[in-house]
């Protein structure tokens, strides 16, 4: 958990947002965490993924779902060979940290949610790093994706819903997922709990290696697949484009690496503007719309390495006017995000 593109802190999570990178926490119901990345770590590692209790939820309904996810990309999971005759098994490995002590659920899914493996694992000693190892035998039937989509959801419960009970050990064919058993605590109904995760790792085979530590840059640059960054320096220049004609301006932004699939953009921290020709025209507040014109997204496939945002509008003083340069700006702290997780 030592890369954190979007920030980290977040408060009062109560909805399902990517937090630090790769993880997704889901809040169905009426609680919430927050969510922050944390020095507290087992030997050997120094960083953690933490979320606390911030309102308490005691009256779980059936289909309230309070979870940490990770989908794991289709491609990154072809070698299990999941589905065939020759798939493989698997161990997930873990260390985990809680102020609540008892059992709690982690579960396996493919794409379609409807293969479905639920494991227990018990926290024996509170606020203790405890090492977690899951075997996971074969699983020789189901579709399963090898592609840019989802190959495998991991799911790690903090408290869901009845709907999405299932039965510990095995795999099981369902309507939709599960990852928890009836026997597992719900850590969301104890106000200010906490929880811990760090040095997860699936691997094929059920004699789980040791965490394979790897150089901060390598990491950032397996997130910059799904998450990349502009901005948060004052007055920089985050793209650059032209316009093409009367109200068709494009902007591009070059991308680090290319990305899974088209991404979804948003911003961050406050407004992006654009200038043409020294006059600058301000966006609306945390969103990439200017001049009350939304962009289409524009990208070539997932091995393209420049994102374009396409403006067919009045985007402002000296925009419509063909063959202008123009450049998006962001003022201090903000940030443009391109994300294309799973």
């Amino acid at each position: 958990f030592v890369v954190a593109q979007r920030g980290t802190s977040f408060s009062n999570v109560t909805s399902s947002q990517f937090c630090l990178d790769r993880f997704s926490v889901d809040v169905g119901g009426g609680g919430a965490f927050n969510v922050t990345q944390d020095t507290s770590a087992p030997e050997g590692f120094e960083k953690s993924l933490k979320l606390e209790v911030n309102t308490a939820d005691s009256s779980i309904a059936a289909a309230d779902a309070y979870r940490v996810t990770q989908a794991i990309e289709g491609q990154n999971t072809a070698q299990v060979e999941l589905g065939a005759s020759t798939a493989k098994a698997m161990a997930l490995s873990f260390y985990v940290k809680s102020s609540v002590t008892g059992t709690y659920g982690v579960g396996l899914a493919n794409n379609a949610e409807t293969e479905n493996f639920v494991a227990e694992y018990t926290i024996s000693s509170a606020n203790t790093w405890e090492k977690k190892t899951i075997n996971i035998p074969v699983r020789t039937s189901g579709t399963w994706l090898t592609t840019n989509g989802i190959g495998i959801g991991v799911r790690f419960d903090l408290g869901s819903g009845t709907n999405y009970n299932g039965t510990a050990g095995q795999w099981q064919t369902t309507s939709s997922k599960v990852y928890r058993t009836s026997s597992c605590v719900n850590l969301i109904a104890t106000g200010s709990a906490t929880w811990f995760l760090t040095g997860v790792q699936l691997e094929v085979g059920q004699n789980p290696t040791s965490f394979e530590h790897e150089p901060f840059e390598r990491t950032l640059e397996r997130c910059q697949r799904y998450l990349q960054v502009f901005g948060a320096d004052s007055n920089q220049v985050a793209g650059w484009g032209m316009t093409r004609a009367a109200n068709n301006n494009f902007v591009s932004f070059p991308l680090v690496k290319a990305l899974r699939a088209t991404p979804t953009v948003s911003v961050q921290g406050g407004t992006v503007r654009f200038t043409a020709e020294g006059a600058q025209t301000e966006g609306s507040s945390n969103t990439i719309v200017i001049n009350s014109v939304t962009p289409s997204v524009v990208y070539g496939n997932n091995s393209s390495n420049v994102v374009t945002l396409q403006y067919d509008g009045d985007t402002g003083p000296n925009t419509t006017i063909n063959s202008q340069t123009i450049g998006f700006m962001v003022n201090d702290d903000v940030e443009i995000l391109f994300a294309s997780e799973l």
